[in-house]
């Protein structure tokens, strides 16, 4: 197992023990979409626990170097993916901005904060994917400001084929520290699921609309 699969398996575990990753097979979620979902995820706990949030830096830091070794500018995306872009580029000793999910509507009217040249190249990052519209939305932002996104990481993603079939279509490159299979596997071994639900649970993923219906 490599360095990064490693700490993929812990930083799953930690989001369970911690609370910023909810499973409940059989009382799901339902979603501003009005989805019925069997979890639910709020990253934005993860800032609350140092050791977590040093673990996540140092997985995103580590991606980059490996990845995307010429990445001159960390972006992250307003609000959640902005403090692990900041934690993340200070490791790296990078330039960090963010990016609005709509242009400021005083001021200079900025969609994108911080200092980006034409040109340079930028690695987003982004706490949480689940259909992938708001991160790709970003990236996109990048490129109109003359920049060039490399690709966007996130913490988290709940693998639905939406987002995965967004990214490939936009030829937007997606890594994330951690998924959902993983993270199903690391349920079952902390005892927050039984294995007799994963089948269930497994289900959601291949076929959203479907669940709880």
């Amino acid at each position: 197992m490599s360095d990064l699969e490693h700490l993929s398996k812990q930083i799953a575990a930690s989001l369970l023990q911690i609370g910023a990753v909810t499973l409940r097979p059989y009382q799901p979620f339902t979603w501003t979409s009005g989805l019925k979902s069997p979890i639910y995820c709020d990253n934005r706990l993860t800032m609350s626990y140092p050791d977590i949030r040093e673990q996540i830096a140092d997985g995103f830091a580590a991606l980059i170097r490996e990845q995307y070794p010429n990445a001159e500018v960390i972006a992250g995306t307003a609000t959640a993916g902005i403090p692990h872009a900041a934690w993340a580029a200070q490791k790296l000793k990078l330039p960090m901005i963010y990016v609005r999910d709509k242009a400021k509507g005083h001021g200079k009217e900025n969609l994108i904060e911080g200092s980006v040249m034409p040109g340079q190249k930028v690695v987003v990052i982004e706490d949480l994917i689940s259909t992938g519209g708001s991160s790709l939305k970003a990236a996109l932002a990048v490129n109109e400001a003359g920049a060039e996104a490399l690709g966007v990481l996130a913490i988290f993603t709940y693998q639905l084929d939406k987002a995965s079939d967004g990214f490939k279509a936009a030829n937007m490159p997606l890594q994330t520290l951690t998924n959902y299979s993983q993270l199903l596997e690391a349920a079952v071994e902390l005892g927050h699921v039984k294995e007799q639900d994963l089948d269930l649970l497994r289900s959601w993923r291949e076929n959203p609309a479907a669940f709880g219906v």
